[in-house]
């Protein structure tokens, strides 16, 4: 099933984000999490693709098995960044034998070793470069980008920023998901300034529930994200007492969930971080918000 008649069917709906392991011998055990996701049958799961494509085996073994075996309808993230046109025409190709029929089309992030290269050969630039191609190699794949709410780091405001989302819609991108945030406020704003810019494509809220205090270093190094006082204060409290603080990072994303959707938001998409436990009791919470 395609993602965007998912995007636009009346009812609400939650979906799941997972990673593909980095290693083969660890591949078992996230095949088993991301199997015990799929058994609460979310709306859909995504699959996310290391820099530079050093898991995309493992990407579309993890998607695959999710689709066949559990009947969950699964978004393989693609990246293009140090790619090659023929290595991305060959991804796309295994894609679509697998049966898969979403694409999430990335830039991805840049290689250590080749931050400082010399890019100006490189087939793909930007991720809108990738999106060119899988709708004009593959027109029938739906394909969904990534936005930020707040800005994306390398844009020099959110008025550029938007330009260039606007840019990367007309290319052919089918939906958008969001980067993290931790206030409402943000998104409610981001998306009366693309409505305003002319950007129509459906918008999924990405919702990362901070289930231990390190998570939020790296939350605000990956997304550059905003933390409200509230969420501050219940780290500073609950952040040393590892139960606690697992309790309160998903009572806070329900939380945040339920907001979204209170004021008209339909499709929430969560990055569970391959925790069946934490993706279990947020779909607990929601239970009767859901049916």
């Amino acid at each position: 099933m395609k993602i965007i008649d998912l995007l636009t069917e009346e009812k609400l709906t939650l979906s799941f984000e997972v990673f593909p392991p980095k290693t083969e011998s660890a591949f078992d055990s996230v095949r088993k999490a991301t199997e015990e996701i799929a058994k609460l049958k979310p709306a859909f799961m995504s699959v996310t693709y290391g820099a530079g494509g050093g898991t995309s085996k493992y990407t579309l073994d993890i998607a695959k098995n999710i689709l066949k075996e559990y009947g969950v309808p699964t978004l393989a993230h693609l990246t293009c960044v140090s790619s090659t046109k023929q290595t991305v025409k060959e991804r796309i190709i295994d894609i679509k034998n697998s049966g898969i029929e979403n694409v999430m089309a990335l830039r991805g992030d840049i290689p250590k070793e080749l931050e400082n290269a010399d890019r100006s050969d490189w087939d793909y630039q930007h991720a809108i470069d990738l999106i060119r191609e899988l709708k004009e190699y593959s027109p029938d794949l739906c394909v969904g980008g990534a936005c930020y709410p707040e800005i994306h780091p390398e844009s020099v405001n959110q008025k550029e920023d938007i330009k260039y989302l606007k840019e990367k819609v007309d290319a052919g991108c089918d939906f958008l998901t969001t980067q993290m945030f931790f206030d409402n406020n943000l998104l409610y704003n981001f998306l009366y300034k693309i409505r305003e810019a002319g950007i129509t494509v459906p918008v999924m809220p990405g919702i990362m529930p901070i289930t231990n205090a390190n998570q939020v270093e790296r939350a605000i190094k990956l997304s550059g994200s905003f933390m409200p006082q509230r969420f501050k204060s219940l780290v500073d409290k609950f952040g040393t007492n590892p139960d606690a603080m697992k309790q309160a990072g998903i009572i806070y994303a329900t939380d945040q969930i339920i907001d979204l959707f209170a004021n008209g938001i339909k499709n929430v998409h969560v990055y569970s971080m391959n925790k069946p436990d934490v993706a279990e009791k947020i779909l607990t919470n929601l239970s009767s918000i859901l049916n």
